[in-house]
């Protein structure tokens, strides 16, 4: 928890309001107002807790004024904490920003194809449609090498493997327009309103949402058993077409840890949308989405949103 200087709990208070009432963006909740001024006083002999000196003489705040008051300090350009259950915004950063979304945009992918009702066990053989011409990148998943459609997902969502998701689309009844269109149809009808997307995997930098589309879409993609599974599992195993077995993890270091109860979890990366995650927890019994956009490497990203647990932790106490 941030600290202020303990002087007097009124003197602060009216400081911080002024603060908030000059600093203060025009959409509430779209900056860390509070948070360089409190940071200015962070290494005071001292300290206070100044969320508990803030609620003991307003004891009716509600949770986004108490973040503004003193929430963590983001790396993340974009943030939110959601109940996942009623839709409450529990801490707000952002979050109507239009921001690239990288692979998150895979979460998007698997709900097409699950609600398809494929044959999850049809053979699908990666072709050089798969290679990436958009940004370049590499893949372990040789040309040639077949799998069944179930275990492209798996490793699509696990590791982000973008050629699985890419052939999966391709393979998609009426081809990749038609999976496109079936996304951003699927993104509509989950109320994701400024969420826009060009192609399946994320490598385009047009795929894009705002932290509050990315909370609805986590809390659509919940509902679906395998999306789950694939998300939080951390081990799988390919035999490609050269001859070699590739080892799969899950691409969260959260999830490889095994520390936090993750119901669901996507990261994605791309240089235009910096290190990104939206995750499905709970904490201190609250079922809750946390979104983190645009961070500027994994361990920033990581510590996000450790932070942001650390504060939901601390309001329930």
């Amino acid at each position: 928890m941030i600290n202020l200087l303990p002087l007097r709990q009124w003197h602060w208070v009216s400081i911080l309001g002024a603060s908030l009432f000059f600093a203060m963006p025009t959409v509430a909740g779209d900056l860390d107002v509070l948070g360089q001024f409190i940071k200015q006083q962070q290494n005071q002999n001292g300290q206070e807790s100044a969320l508990t000196s803030f609620i003991s003489n307003h004891p009716d705040a509600n949770l986004e004024t108490q973040a503004q008051i003193a929430g963590p300090l983001l790396n993340s350009q974009s943030a939110l904490i959601m109940n996942s259950n009623s839709g409450e915004i529990l801490y707000q950063k952002n979050i109507h920003q239009i921001r690239s979304i990288a692979s998150i945009s895979k979460l998007v992918s698997a709900m097409v194809i699950l609600d398809a009702n494929l044959d999850m066990n049809e053979p699908i053989t990666i072709t050089e449609d798969e290679v990436d011409r958009i940004k370049n990148t590499t893949s372990r998943l040789s040309i040639g090498t077949t799998m069944t459609r179930r275990e492209l997902l798996h490793i699509g969502l696990m590791s982000s493997e973008n050629r699985a998701i890419h052939a999966l689309a391709r393979t998609y009844p009426g081809g990749m327009a038609n999976f496109v269109m079936d996304m951003n149809r699927k993104a509509a009808q989950l109320g994701m309103t400024n969420a826009q997307f060009y192609e399946p995997t994320g490598l385009d930098p047009r795929n894009m949402a705002t932290a509050r589309d990315l909370a609805l879409l986590v809390r659509g993609a919940s509902q679906y058993p395998l999306i789950r599974e694939f998300t939080t599992d951390n081990y799988g195993s390919v035999y490609t077409s050269t001859g070699k077995t590739q080892i799969y993890h899950n691409s969260n270091a959260l999830v490889r840890e095994g520390s936090w109860p993750i119901l669901l979890q996507k990261t994605g990366y791309i240089r235009e949308a910096g290190r990104s995650m939206v995750v499905q927890t709970s904490i201190q019994n609250q079922p809750v989405i946390i979104v983190l956009l645009n961070s500027a490497s994994s361990s920033t990203r990581v510590s996000d949103a450790r932070a942001l647990r650390s504060w939901m932790m601390q309001q329930t106490l």
